[in-house]
């Protein structure tokens, strides 16, 4: 089957569709993520970030639906509330931009026309802007600070823990000039971003963060047979996070070998890290050596943990001098942002 962006949006709409039809609970539904970028594929893979908001409390917030091999549904179930007041979601890092420009495919009682219009206006002035960034950095150093009073052993915890913070750390650099990066593509999408605010030496940082200074594109090569190994043990366990489905197995598997194949095969690190560190976390601590010694080439042991939390707070600094400045370019005070 050849997938086209004008196939999945139909995917949506038929989806949507039935499921409007079949609970009356639904009272608005939208598409984000990638179907909102003219080429949505990374490796041929892709999924359908849809959104249904509920008029009633959501019980599963998160669910995943195979289509086909190569396409999956990634459905968000969000409470009508979780937008009240839509004046605040300018500064919401997330759904601020979800809700700003989403392709709409379901409404009633005018949720999109309220909402909207009351999100749009002052959404792209600084102070809006920097607020969510302050948000996300915020975010990130609230998770620091967890890691250094809390974390004794290394684990696939604590790493997950990590990653989150990097990711809420890259993304207050990238909403400063537009939405915020998904897991798959930040590596690839960051560059550029951090370029737009002639601040490019936070790109080799991040990537330093990671462990990506520490190897090669040939050593995420060869972690490839065990990370889809771990992988596919994990999504057949009970506990394990939504993220790590079976149904997202080809997402993130084509993804990580087109950006391998590519001029920049680290920037498939996160997304390969990131899962594979999921799926150790559902596994047993005796069949996670393969994870254990990828972590140790990447400086992830205990004594280089140490050394990344130091690395990582010098690092949310800058991006905190950066936001400062732009306050001041302003004329603001972080009280007026925060």
């Amino acid at each position: 089957m050849r997938i086209t962006r004008d196939l999945l949006l139909r995917l949506a709409k038929e989806n949507t569709e039935e499921r409007a039809f079949n609970d009356d609970t639904i009272i608005a539904a939208y598409v984000s993520g990638s179907l909102l970028r003219e080429e949505p594929l990374l490796g041929g893979a892709t999924d359908i970030d849809l959104v249904f908001v509920h008029n009633t409390p959501v019980e599963t917030p998160r669910e995943i639906k195979a289509l086909s091999p190569d396409v999956h549904l990634d459905i968000h179930h969000r409470n009508e509330k979780d937008y009240h007041p839509p004046r605040e979601l300018r500064g919401n890092p997330w759904l601020g931009y979800e809700l700003y420009d989403p392709i709409l495919l379901y409404e009633t009682k005018h949720f999109f026309e309220f909402n909207q219009a009351s999100l749009r206006a002052g959404f792209d002035e600084p102070k809006s802007l920097l607020k969510r960034s302050y948000t996300l950095l915020n975010h990130a150093r609230k998770i620091w600070m967890d890691l250094q009073l809390n974390v004794e052993v290394v684990n696939p915890e604590a790493i997950t823990k990590y990653l989150d913070a990097l990711l809420h750390a890259a993304n207050a650099v990238a909403e400063l000039t537009g939405p915020p990066l998904s897991e798959r593509r930040i590596l690839l999408d960051f560059p550029a971003r951090a370029e737009a605010i002639q601040h490019p030496e936070f790109t080799p940082a991040l990537f330093g963060l990671l462990g990506g200074t520490e190897i090669v594109g040939s050593n995420l090569d060869e972690w490839l047979p065990a990370w889809k190994n771990f992988f596919n043990f994990a999504s057949e366990a009970s506990l394990v996070d939504t993220r790590v489905h079976a149904a997202r197995l080809p997402y993130y598997q084509k993804a990580i070998e087109a950006i391998l194949a590519s001029e920049n095969p680290l920037a498939a690190l996160y997304p390969m890290l990131l899962t594979w560190t999921l799926a150790a976390n559902a596994l047993p601590e005796n069949q996670i050596s393969a994870w254990q010694s990828a972590c140790q080439l990447l400086g992830f042991d205990t004594e280089g943990f140490e050394k990344r939390l130091a690395a990582i707070d010098h690092y949310l600094d800058s991006i905190e001098e950066t936001l400062e400045e732009m306050l001041t370019s302003h004329g603001f005070e972080v009280s007026e942002v925060l």
